[in-house]
């Protein structure tokens, strides 16, 4: 643990001087990166490493949606590898515009491949805004037909959803989106209407999955990078190895030993979410489709339910806009499935009857959920996963005790 390592956020230093220590991270010359919120004080999240194996360069605090967050160290040729995928997936580097917080491994991403593509990515100012994002897409570098000319950006579903919503504004949003030669929406799930909206509104959206410990997005479109090994274990967890990977936690061997494991002499992740890998119809590659972190599985009448997947058939749909699914405690189910949603501009509720009829025919008949509460907001953690712990929350919090049968039994529930 010879390497130093600062922490910009904590610091007060601003996302401006980031290329400069990034470039000095990469090439050895300069201290580690910490990027991770700053925590309330008194945590023990909020001290600064002592520091990091010298191959080290960047250390990323996880989000923290399954308890307290953890440290994940990778080196600069985990970076190196995943940026050159990258590049190579989108048909070249070019100009980035940094729309996500560098405490997330998305954002410092961005910072990351600007680097190595020799750019300065162009800083969104302020708090996310629609008017925001226009303005710094107006000042991003015009794209040009060399290899290194293109124009990307990194986004979460939540900010993908606000620029394509109606207003005012609407019109030169849209141009501002479809400006760009690809727009990598991950951090969570991304819905398959909001998906189909972007496409029907002409934005080049690519959906990403990866996670702190895989440098970021790893699997462009469900289709791993080069260089990216993907395989699902016998019990549906989605596991991953190649280059990307991280060299571990820090200081937490246990975290290691839970996470990383070896199949066939290769060192592989095993990731908290549940997927499926299917054939291509030419059969030349592997699809990967995920189905939501197994940590997010709803246990109803002795049934399993994927949150994620409840989620996906619901947001975007009648009105619907964004969505969080969870459980809470029932008198007769043991667990109730409860839907919390944010409504589009002008939309009416569906009725409780056509949202359970809908997810009974998307999903199955035990995840149809037995509560849907309309909120102006979805509680969300720093990078756009819903904030479950939260949603459950404001869900008993508007129903004291124990919420008890919320809709009559369905026979088609079994």
């Amino acid at each position: 643990m010879h390497r130093p390592v600062i922490w910009p956020a904590a610091s007060g230093i601003p996302d401006s001087a980031l290329p400069a220590l990034v470039r000095a991270a990469l090439d050895g010359s300069g201290p580690a990166l910490l990027a991770q919120p700053v925590p309330p004080e008194g945590s023990p999240a909020a001290t600064v490493p002592a520091g990091v194996p010298d191959d080290v360069a960047l250390v990323v605090g996880t989000s923290g949606s399954t308890g307290l967050p953890r440290r994940v160290m990778l080196t600069a040729d985990a970076l190196r590898a995943s940026a050159a995928a990258s590049a190579e997936r989108l048909g070249g580097t070019g100009s980035w515009l940094l729309a996500l917080p560098t405490t997330h491994v998305a954002g410092m991403q961005v910072v990351v491949r600007s680097v190595l593509a020799g750019t300065t990515p162009t800083l969104l100012e302020g708090p996310f805004r629609t008017a925001a994002f226009t303005e710094a897409v107006g000042r991003m570098p015009a794209r040009t037909a060399a290899p290194g000319g293109g124009r990307f950006t990194s986004l979460v579903p939540t900010q993908l959803h606000r620029l394509l919503e109606p207003g005012p504004d609407a019109a030169a949003t849209l141009a501002a989106l479809r400006s760009f030669d690809a727009v990598l929406v991950g951090g969570a799930a991304l819905a398959p209407e909001l998906a189909a909206r972007a496409a029907d509104a002409g934005v080049r959206v690519v959906t990403t999955y990866g996670m702190s410990e895989t440098c970021g997005g790893c699997v462009y479109d469900g289709i791993p990078l080069t260089g990216v090994r993907i395989r699902t274990s016998a019990d549906g967890h989605v596991l991953v190895s190649g280059r990307v990977l991280s060299v571990g936690y820090l200081d937490d061997d246990i975290a290691d030993a839970q996470s990383y494991t070896t199949i066939h002499g290769g060192r592989w992740l095993r990731t908290p979410d549940l997927g499926t890998l299917e054939l291509s119809e030419d059969t030349s590659f592997l699809t990967l489709t995920v189905h939501g972190r197994s940590d997010d599985v709803i246990v109803t009448g002795g049934e399993k339910v994927v949150a994620g997947a409840v989620e996906a058939a619901l947001a975007g749909w009648q009105g619907l806009g964004e969505v969080a699914v969870v459980g809470v405690p029932d008198d007769e189910w043991g667990t109730a499935v409860v839907a919390v949603a944010t409504l589009a501009p002008g939309a009416a509720a569906p009725t409780l009857d056509d949202v359970r009829a809908h997810v009974r025919a998307t999903v199955s008949a035990p995840a149809a959920p037995r509560a849907l509460e309309i909120v102006d907001a979805v509680p969300r953690l720093g990078i756009g996963k819903p904030d479950r712990d939260a949603v459950r929350d404001l869900v008993l919090g508007r129903r004291p005790g124990t919420v008890t049968t919320l809709s009559p039994q369905d026979p088609a529930d079994g």
